[in-house]
């Protein structure tokens, strides 16, 4: 399988209802696509014939961390095609991902919170827990915590910035209350 990436408004229609098909067996109900204003990056695996395989969003957005401001990226929607689990597609999209985000001179550092179980799967792939972080999503008018009840979320991140300044943005981003609010399509990436 072949690591494909596009912005979210060039994926080509073939490969996005793919994709949509997944989510939607995956997560019945969840409505396709990501808030443009965070300019996302799908990342996919795909077979020789075509066959989107697994598939993710890089979502960006600017955050406040230990008084400077950063520019983080997230993990979203990441899904593989349920008959294709258990042959490693997601653990190597989601490393690919990591890659290009460190790849990329854009992003300072990668966040993102998900299910508890799953986080020794991104810590395989070379993300870092942040024990105590709440990730706060949603809007300021309307926000969603990661520590809400009812909620069972880890926080994941890998830090990309020059010298000093990766362990200066660990440090401060570790424990806190991160202000992510990515709006009211992507509430909580």
């Amino acid at each position: 399988m072949r690591l494909l990436s596009y912005p979210q408004e060039a994926l080509p229609p073939p490969l996005a209802a793919q994709i949509e098909a997944t989510e939607t067996r995956v997560w019945p109900g969840s409505a396709p696509g990501h808030d443009p204003a965070l300019r996302p990056r799908v990342l996919l695996l795909v077979d020789d014939a075509g066959t989107v395989g697994a598939s993710l969003a890089l979502l960006h957005k600017e955050i406040p961390c230990g008084g400077r401001t950063r520019r983080a990226a997230g993990l979203s929607a990441v899904v593989t095609r349920p008959e294709l689990r258990g042959q490693g597609l997601g653990g190597r999209l989601v490393a690919g991902a990591r890659a290009a985000l460190a790849a990329d001179p854009a992003v300072d550092l990668a966040l993102f919170s998900c299910d508890r179980p799953l986080a020794p799967f991104y810590e395989a792939a070379g993300f870092e827990r942040l024990p105590g972080t709440v990730l706060v999503g949603g809007t300021p008018a309307e926000p969603l915590a990661t520590d809400e009840p009812g909620f069972d979320k880890e926080v994941l991140a890998a830090f990309f910035a020059p010298g000093p300044e990766a362990g200066e943005d660990r440090a401060a981003l570790t424990g806190g209350r991160i202000p992510l609010h990515p709006g009211t399509v992507d509430r909580l990436w």
